[in-house]
């Protein structure tokens, strides 16, 4: 049975999950290009917007950091990185490995933004459902030249549909590896290949068992897209969004 991950679409009655699927492409785009240039309090600003709807669309925060764990992780190396590589006032100094308050106040910048964007992430992907995204996607590439919108808007979709079973999958094969005692593996870079290669093998058949199935069912690019069903609320969001990142782009 298939586990709920972060990137799953929950059911909701939240004015996240009714807002029309182009709005939140529109505000997504705007506000992570707003972030490149924000700094440290107008990130943890937009953090506490975000747990706000996190707490509206019926999310548990706590489970979603769970499994994100591994990214978490990561966002420590990066910050570790950045506060030993970048130079300024010293504030500890262990032989050639020197911390600087600037690389601090860098890497925590850093690692928060990357941590925002995730976030952001995850709360588009469980409010929205997959059709809703293949058809703005349509919508935002019909009137480009040379792009077949209604291929890259089933790609993107599909994209976003396997996320939660490569996610599955790789809990799993750990799972599985943890009874056989893998484990005890201290060597992180064979924990990882034996991880790694099971799973591209159990992606790569998935991916070719679907297209067997959209073949057999003699799946065409000229479709009959549902309408969008606008909440009558996008205004209000598309404004809002729009002075945020004003916010975010100038403190």
């Amino acid at each position: 049975m298939a586990q709920i991950t972060p990137f799953t679409y929950r059911q909701g009655e939240s004015n996240l999950h009714r807002l029309d699927a182009r709005c939140k492409f529109f505000m997504i785009c705007l506000v992570s290009m707003s972030l490149l240039s924000a700094h440290l309090p107008a990130c943890f600003f937009y953090g506490l917007i975000l747990f706000f709807f996190f707490k509206k669309a019926g999310l548990n925060i706590f489970s979603t950091l769970n499994h994100i764990k591994y990214f978490i992780v990561l966002l420590f190396f990066i910050f570790a990185a950045r506060a030993l590589i970048v130079k300024g006032d010293i504030i500890f100094s262990f032989y050639d490995l020197t911390i600087t308050e600037q690389g601090l106040k860098e890497g925590i910048l850093v690692a928060l933004k990357f941590f925002l964007v995730m976030v952001t992430g995850i709360l588009f992907a469980s409010t929205t459902k997959s059709s809703c995204v293949k058809n703005a996607v349509q919508w935002f590439l019909r009137p480009i030249p040379f792009i077949p919108e209604n291929r890259v808007a089933v790609m993107i979709s599909l994209s976003l549909s396997f996320m939660p079973i490569i996610l599955n999958q790789a809990k799993e094969i750990s799972d599985a590896q943890k009874a056989r005692c893998a484990d005890l593996q201290k060597n992180p870079v064979k924990k990882i290949i034996r991880l790694v290669l099971p799973l591209l093998k159990k992606i790569f058949l998935s991916a070719d068992n679907l297209v067997l199935a959209m073949e057999s069912r003699c799946y065409s690019d000229d479709r009959t897209e549902p309408e969008f069903l606008p909440s009558g609320r996008e205004i209000y969001f598309i404004g809002a969004s729009i002075i945020l990142s004003l916010g975010l782009a100038w403190f």
